[in-house]
């Protein structure tokens, strides 16, 4: 604890520094609010030129956070044919659930459900997935994405995904997609649906790229802030994943779905035990 909390303190007082307006930040006594003021001020942070001091000790803190974690390896987390072997999806034995943190998941890549800008939720101490991955990787995250929405010069597309390194994520790449947004009241329209399977469709297509991505996880893509209904979030999730396994040459070896508590849970196990 003593060297988390000399690298949070390092980290504190560069940021703090850093922007005009910051320095009046009262920084508490306790090391837990301590490291959730560095998250903050990092998730509220524009992609601009990074200290390297600063970086090297987030890095380093980052790190030791990592290795405290109980990761989960994709070989702990069984496949779907070997939990109900009488499941009639056709790719089961390529498709697993797991209910956790995705950023203690072990994989080849990890899709992160991000908005149009591609930077993260920008709130403080967001609960989402996006605001989690962004957290856990560090701004080099943001700051690749940044470069990706300065160079094709306009925000990302619905339906569109992009692949970034994983940083001081267990995962080696971050694939993100932007999943459609259900108003609230204003109806699931069978755009909503075909953006949604666009999604899961682009993270397929762009993991195949990469040699080395075998193992995969999904979020629920918008089910959260944006407002997609669950059950038919989950259909569309393993209906898509299944339908695209089936049709395409590909090297994955896991596909896993990972879900947000027990309702989550048992509405995608609802769908792949039948």
């Amino acid at each position: 604890m003593t060297q988390k909390t000399g690298l949070t303190d390092d980290i504190l007082f560069i940021l703090r520094n850093e922007k005009a307006g910051t320095q009046d930040i009262e920084i508490p006594e306790d090391y837990k609010a301590k490291r959730r003021l560095v998250r903050a001020l990092l998730n509220i942070r524009q992609p601009l030129p990074l200290d390297k001091e600063m970086m090297a000790k987030l890095d380093t803190l980052l790190q030791i956070e990592l290795e405290e974690k109980a990761l989960i390896e994709t070989e702990q987390i069984e496949t779907v044919r070997k939990q109900y072997p009488d499941s009639s999806i056709s790719q089961a034995d390529k498709m697993a659930l797991w209910t956790g943190d995705i950023t203690a998941v072990r994989a080849d890549a990890v899709v992160n459900a991000a908005n149009k800008a591609l930077l993260g939720s920008m709130q403080p101490l967001g609960a989402s997935v996006d605001n989690a991955i962004h957290s856990a990787a560090g701004p080099m995250l943001r700051d690749d994405c940044a470069e990706i929405i300065h160079l094709q010069k306009n925000e990302e597309q619905t339906g569109d995904a992009k692949i970034t390194r994983g940083y001081n994520l267990p995962a080696k790449y971050v694939i993100h997609t932007v999943g459609p947004a259900v108003e609230q009241g204003g109806g699931l329209t069978e755009g909503h649906q075909e953006l949604l399977s666009s999604s899961y469709i682009s993270c397929l297509e762009l993991a195949t790229q990469m040699d080395d991505i075998r193992t995969l996880v999904f979020p629920s893509i918008s089910t959260g802030e944006s407002g997609f209904p669950v059950q038919q979030a989950a259909e569309i999730a393993v209906g898509t994943v299944n339908e695209w396994l089936e049709k395409n040459d590909h090297h994955f070896s896991k596909i896993i779905f990972d879900v947000d508590g027990e309702f989550h849970r048992e509405i995608y196990l609802n769908i792949l035990e039948k």
